[in-house]
């Protein structure tokens, strides 16, 4: 693929989302055209005009196309989506196409690893009870010793993520010092031996699960992962271990964990995602007292668009010095 010079080029950053820290700021824009005068950056703050604009833009940043959006855009040769999963490009047209997909991995892994150490705390430690019981004004100390599970320790339990990126990494790098026991389930059935000791592939996700205390998921979604927690995988883990979601509400299927978590199949469960966001008020979710519920805030930073810009000038650089790009996305994968 020839790519033109930044003269020659048109970069469009285009997201609207109702939350607004999802929103590029200005200032995205500006560090580009400081960097390359000669290149014509435009920003909608909407999606009012994204169709005009789209059909003559070069690269593409943004969260997500349509189809008929796609195959307007005639010129587009890249893609760079600001957020880290891409489910929401991988139609046919695209994937079949020899436009560039990159993506935003890693620039979420330190506040995603600092939210899921606190949901393990929190877990561990009973502080969701606590707070009920604050609500109440009760002093629950013996309340909280007498729940079907009690306040642990971390140091010696074993933690299972499946899926090992950036967000695990950052995350085993946290709990290694903690004294605890890190597996993980890998496509690869690999992990750096510095940070787990044990590292099995998907096929051994059963086997592996009655050992666990706490099941982190950080995997993409891709057709493999979707559905991939159901009621045999709560069967198979411990009635003492706790699950956690911070990848998508897809990878687990919802019935089947209120059911298990009503059932006390397993103690508890904490998610930072739901299948359909934002989760209504109807979601017998809400109504659970083993369930830990953030509004899918394991990601936000005040640093998020500091660092989300820094990804996107480097590979600006590389892209027009002919380089290979960071984060760059097997389409036939998904991630």
């Amino acid at each position: 693929m020839v790519r033109p010079s930044p003269a020659e080029t048109k970069l469009l950053i285009c997201v609207w989302h109702a939350f607004t820290l999802w929103r590029p700021p200005r200032d995205v824009a500006v560090q580009i055209q400081q960097r390359w005068p000669e290149m014509r950056v435009v920003h909608l703050p909407t999606y009012d005009h994204l169709e005009d604009e789209i059909r003559d833009t070069d690269i593409f940043v943004g969260y997500s196309l349509r189809p008929h959006q796609f195959r307007a855009a005639t010129k587009l040769k890249w893609i760079h989506a600001t957020a880290a999963g891409v489910n929401q490009l991988m139609f046919p047209e695209l994937r079949n196409s020899d436009v560039v997909v990159t993506n935003s991995r890693g620039i979420h892994a330190l506040p995603m690893a600092e939210h899921i150490v606190g949901m393990l705390v929190a877990l561990a430690r009973r502080f969701p009870s606590a707070f009920r019981y604050q609500m109440q004004r009760r002093w629950a100390q013996q309340e909280i010793w007498d729940e079907p599970i009690r306040p642990r320790e971390l140091h010696g339990q074993t933690v299972l993520f499946v899926g090992f990126g950036a967000i695990g990494r950052e995350v085993a790098r946290r709990l290694r010092p903690m004294g605890m026991r890190l597996w993980a389930v890998t496509r690869s059935g690999q992990a750096p031996p510095e940070l787990v000791e044990r590292a099995l592939p998907p096929s051994e996700l059963n086997t592996a699960l009655p050992e666990a205390d706490f099941v982190i998921l950080a995997a993409p979604e891709t057709p493999e992962t979707i559905g991939m927690f159901g009621m045999p995988q709560f069967l198979t883990m411990k009635p003492t271990a706790f699950l956690i979601n911070v990848a998508r509400g897809s990878l687990i299927d919802e019935a089947a964990l209120v059911e298990a978590l009503r059932r006390r199949d397993i103690a508890g469960a904490a998610l930072d995602v739901a299948r359909e966001e934002p989760l209504p008020a109807s979601s017998p979710l809400w109504e659970l007292d083993n369930l830990f519920i953030t509004p899918h805030i394991s990601a936000v930073s005040e640093f998020l668009w500091d660092r989300q810009t820094k990804l996107l000038l480097e590979n600006l650089e590389r892209w027009f010095a002919g380089r290979e790009l960071l984060n760059r996305v097997d389409k036939q994968r998904g991630y």
